[in-house]
C-alpha cells in the first residue's frame, strides 16, 4: 500500500487530507510571523487505537508528527516545522464520563476547555483552569502547555487537575499514567512529566481530570489607579494581607485604550485590577469587603464591586478581550508570557516598560497579576521590518530582566519555537541535556513534534 492508502486503512478515507489545500490549513497556529511549512499529510483519528498505530506508522518511516488541537499555540508548539504527519484530535472531542460520586470526568483530548467547563457546572461541579482563548482551545492543548488563567493564583494551573493519562508513545504502544485516585506515589510521577512536554514525548489520547464543587457565589472587584506601579504593588499587598481572591488580574495604560468605553474609567485612570472572589455569599460579602479596603489602602482611585453575575461577566469578556483587542492599536502583535516573584511584579513592569521606551515600541502589558504571570506585547505596524529587529532585541531583554529577577520566560505559553534561543537564560546546560536524554527514552527516533523546545 501507498502511504496515503495506510493513513486511510487507519482512519478511513474521509479523515485523512492530502491536498494542498487542505495541509495549508494545519501548517500554522496562532504564533505570529511562523515561516510556514506545509505537512505532508493531516489525519483526524477517532481514538486513541488510531492515534497508536499512526504513531506505529510514522515511526516505522522516521516520519515527523505534529499533535495537534484547535491550532491556539502562540509560540509554535501546533505547528510542523519539518513537514511530517499532523494527527489533529478534533474527532476525539468527547466527555467519555463526568463522575460526580468521585469528582471526576475523563475526557478526550479535543474536548473543547469551556465545554468541559460547562458540562461540571452543569452537574454542581467545578473545572477551574480556565486559559484565556477557553471557548476555542482544547484540553489537549493545556495538557500540552500546562495552561495556567486567570484562576491559577487561588487554584492552580492545569496540572494541579490531571489525575492520570492515557498516552499513545512514539513506537505506538498505548500506556496509562497515573491513577483514579487523589494519591498515588508508585514510582515517578508520569503523569506530571508529560503534562507541560509540548506533544514532544508522547501523544495524550484520554485525561482522568479532577473537579471540584462548584462555589456558592462570586464577586467581582474593579479597581482604577492612576500609577501603573500602584497597582502592580497592590498585587502583593493584598495577597501579604491574608486575602486569596479566585482571579487577580492586571492591565496597563496602554491596554486600556482597547476597552470599552460603557467601562466609564475616568481619565487619569493608567491601571486596572480586576479581581473575583469566591466561596459562600458569607464569605464572598467578606472577603469582597477586606479586598476593597486594602485597595483603597494601595492607592485605588477607585473601587467597584459586584455580585451581579450579569456585570461581572460584562467586565470579564472586557479583560478577555484584551490580547485580540489590541490589534485596534496596532495589527502585529509580539505576546510573550513571563512570570516574576509577585514581589518583583512592580520592578518588572517598570524595567520592562523602560526597555519598550528605549527601542520606541508601543508596549501593553496585562495579564495574570495575582500568580506573577504578565503578558508583554510588544506592538508594531504590519510590514514594519526595522521595528520587528528591535522588538527582537526588546524581548530577549526583557527575557534577561525576568530571569534576573528570579522568574521564568514562559508561564503558560510553552517553549515551541518561539522562545528556543532563551531556554539556556533559565536552564543550566547540564539540566537541559538531562532533559533531552529524557526525550531519547521516550522517542529514540526524535518523531514527536520535532524542532519544539530544543
Amino acid at each position: 500500500m501507498t502511504f496515503d492508502e495506510k493513513l486511510k486503512s487507519i482512519v478511513g478515507a474521509a479523515h485523512v487530507r492530502m491536498a494542498p489545500a487542505e495541509r495549508a490549513l494545519y501548517a500554522y497556529d496562532a504564533t505570529p510571523m511562523a515561516d510556514l511549512v506545509m505537512p505532508d499529510a493531516v489525519v483526524l483519528p477517532a481514538s486513541a487505537e488510531e492515534v497508536a498505530a499512526l504513531l506505529g506508522l510514522a515511526n516505522e518511516l522516521g516520519m515527523p508528527v505534529v499533535p495537534r488541537g484547535a491550532g491556539t499555540n502562540v509560540t509554535g508548539g501546533a505547528r510542523p516545522v519539518q513537514g511530517g504527519l499532523v494527527i489533529s484530535t478534533q474527532r476525539m472531542n468527547k466527555i467519555l464520563n463526568l463522575d460526580v460520586n468521585n469528582l471526576q470526568a475523563v475526557v478526550q483530548p479535543g474536548v473543547v476547555t469551556e465545554d468541559l467547563q460547562e458540562a461540571a457546572e452543569e452537574v454542581g461541579l467545578f473545572y477551574p483552569p480556565d486559559p484565556q482563548s477557553a471557548e476555542t482551545c482544547t484540553v489537549g492543548g493545556n495538557l500540552a502547555e500546562n495552561a495556567g488563567g486567570p484562576r491559577a493564583v487561588k487554584y492552580g494551573v492545569t496540572r494541579h487537575y490531571v489525575l492520570a493519562l492515557q498516552a499513545a508513545m512514539a513506537d505506538g504502544r498505548l500506556l496509562r499514567f497515573g491513577a483514579r485516585t487523589l494519591k498515588s506515589v508508585v514510582g515517578y510521577d508520569m503523569t506530571s512529566l508529560l503534562v507541560g512536554s509540548e506533544g514532544t514525548l508522547a501523544f495524550i489520547t484520554e485525561a482522568t481530570l479532577r473537579l471540584i464543587p462548584q462555589p456558592e457565589a462570586r464577586g467581582t472587584l474593579l479597581a482604577v489607579f492612576s500609577e501603573v506601579e500602584q497597582a502592580a504593588a497592590a498585587v502583593a499587598s493584598i495577597l501579604q494581607a491574608g486575602n486569596l481572591p479566585a482571579a487577580l488580574e492586571f492591565v496597563d495604560q496602554t491596554a486600556l485604550q482597547v476597552l470599552p468605553p460603557d467601562l466609564g474609567l475616568p481619565a487619569e485612570a493608567a491601571a486596572l485590577l480586576v479581581l473575583e472572589v469566591d466561596g459562600s455569599k458569607t464569605e464572598v460579602a467578606a472577603s469582597g469587603a477586606r479586598v476593597a479596603a486594602c485597595l483603597k489602602e494601595s492607592g485605588a482611585l477607585r473601587v467597584d464591586l459586584t455580585e451581579d453575575a450579569g456585570e461581572a461577566d460584562r467586565l470579564w469578556q472586557a479583560r478577555r478581550a484584551v490580547g485580540p483587542a489590541l490589534a485596534k492599536i496596532a495589527p502585529l502583535k509580539i505576546n510573550e508570557d513571563v512570570v516574576v516573584p509577585i514581589s518583583r511584579l512592580p520592578d518588572a513592569v517598570r524595567r520592562i516598560r523602560a526597555i519598550a521606551d528605549s527601542y520606541s515600541i508601543r508596549c501593553a502589558i496585562f495579564g495574570h497579576a495575582g500568580d506573577g504571570n504578565l503578558h508583554v506585547n510588544f506592538l508594531l505596524d504590519q510590514g514594519d521590518q526595522e521595528g520587528l529587529l528591535r522588538v527582537q532585541d526588546a524581548v530577549a531583554e526583557t527575557f534577561e530582566v525576568v530571569v534576573d529577577l528570579g522568574g521564568s520566560i514562559s508561564g503558560e505559553h510553552g517553549i515551541g519555537t518561539a522562545k528556543q534561543a532563551f531556554v539556556g537564560l533559565e536552564l543550566e546546560p547540564a539540566v537541559v541535556d538531562l532533559m533531552r536524554a529524557v526525550k531519547q527514552v521516550f522517542d529514540p527516533k526524535g518523531i514527536m513534534n520535532p524542532g519544539k523546545i530544543f
